[in-house]
């Protein structure tokens, strides 16, 4: 009985320590279950206790999950832009302080990574888009290679603009290269976005497990998430994140006047890595 008290509770500890409003990269709000479905998360808690005593042997009796993930194709992009539409841009909080509205470029910009072939969707059994990782590809530049031109610079939508401005000024200060001198190739995670009416199923856990798989199977080393959302930041730290980079919002001025002042708990932006494998000449954090 004080072993079953003992994992109750501890497993009330862990729900509480996840708020209702926890998130996963730039995406409004997720809870506990959206990383780990109630049996999975159950089968953790008497893993980490060592209490269940109770093997599943018959594969027959786990429970079938009602959606399946993919990796994305280019067919994939309006689906995926729909999704974003309904359930992403409206709720980033840069997106959400500058009242963005209607952006083409921002779509345009959400979408690039996809020819990178790194991204996943959860799609249901029924059919419909319920769930999407877009990744990209990070390489280090050669040498010799030319500056790239700002995004920002030929951006026409000037709310818009602001944010790429924004990120052109965190890669100004922020080489995640320097960190991993002997690494040529980062998995970047973009945006994580699920279908509000399907929160509670696990999707955002099995999406990002499904882009660490990807690491291992082509030996990348290192995955970067950039966060705009405090609960973003919050979630990607419990699956094994951790910073290498923060900039305040109060801090990131433009003719001394602030750009950006979301709606508390959103006062920063922060870069975290997740690594598979141990980079011996990585420099200390």
């Amino acid at each position: 009985m004080e072993i079953q008290n003992l994992h109750e509770q501890a497993m009330l500890r862990n729900k509480r320590d996840i708020a209702k409003n926890d998130a996963i990269i730039l995406e409004a709000r997720y809870t506990l279950s959206d990383l780990y479905p109630k049996r999975r998360l159950t089968q953790k808690m008497d893993n980490v206790l060592n209490v269940s005593g109770v093997t599943q042997s018959n594969p027959a009796a786990a429970e079938v999950s009602p959606y399946k993930v993919q990796p994305v194709t280019d067919e994939d992009k309006d689906a995926i832009l729909a999704m974003l539409k309904r359930f992403f841009f409206k709720d980033e909080p840069l997106n959400k302080f500058l009242n963005l509205g209607d952006c083409p470029e921002l779509e345009e910009y959400s979408l690039k990574s996809v020819k990178d072939n790194c991204s996943f969707k959860a799609v249901h059994n029924n059919g419909e888009l319920i769930g999407v990782f877009l990744n990209g590809l990070l390489k280090r530049p050669a040498p010799d290679a030319a500056v790239p031109k700002k995004p920002a610079d030929s951006c026409q939508h000037q709310k818009f603009k602001k944010i790429l401005n924004f990120f052109d000024r965190i890669e100004e200060n922020f080489n995640i290269f320097d960190l991993y001198p002997n690494t040529d190739t980062i998995l970047d995670g973009k945006i994580l976005s699920v279908n509000s009416d399907y929160r509670g199923m696990g999707i955002a856990g099995r999406l990002t497990e499904s882009a660490l798989d990807y690491m291992k199977q082509h030996n990348i080393p290192v995955m970067h998430v950039l966060c705009s959302s405090h609960y973003s930041a919050r979630v990607m730290e419990k699956l094994g994140f951790h910073e290498v980079y923060k900039i305040n919002y109060a801090d990131y001025k433009v003719n001394g006047e602030v750009v950006f002042k979301p709606a508390e708990p959103h006062v920063a932006a922060r870069s975290l890595v997740k690594e598979l494998a141990e980079d011996k000449s990585k420099s200390a954090l």
